[in-house]
């Protein structure tokens, strides 16, 4: 009986062994997991601060330019590309409009289609 307790009590050790070393490793994959979730929410976060700096830069300097109608004007910014909405006066305006909106720091591209001359 002894030799069967003692056949036992190492069984029931080296289980236990092998389970507290899956379950370290499942610990280990899981921060891992948790570890790249953390740092993709970090990047998606600094990406949206970096096009909401962009947009309010490119407003801002439609604004500081007397050629170009703030007012009539919208930017929205996603991983660095400005999309420009809204009505201006002339091609020239558009034209400067969109050169305005590339010359700020971080902006990749610019897309412009959306908008309209009002003399056309």
């Amino acid at each position: 009986m002894k030799q069967l307790t003692k056949g036992f009590a190492i069984a029931t050790v080296a289980a236990t062994a092998l389970g507290l070393s899956a379950m370290s490793s499942v610990a280990v994959a899981d921060d891992h997991d948790m570890s790249d979730k953390t740092e993709s929410t970090m990047e998606s976060a600094a990406q949206a601060t970096s096009d909401t700096w962009i947009t309010s830069k490119v407003l801002a300097s439609f604004a500081a330019d007397a050629h170009v109608s703030v007012f009539d004007l919208d930017a929205d910014t996603k991983e660095g590309v400005v999309t420009l909405t809204g009505e201006v006066n002339t091609s020239a305006e558009r034209a400067l409009a969109k050169l305005i909106a590339k010359g700020i720091d971080g902006v990749k591209d610019v897309d412009a289609d959306g908008v309209t001359v009002a003399e056309e």
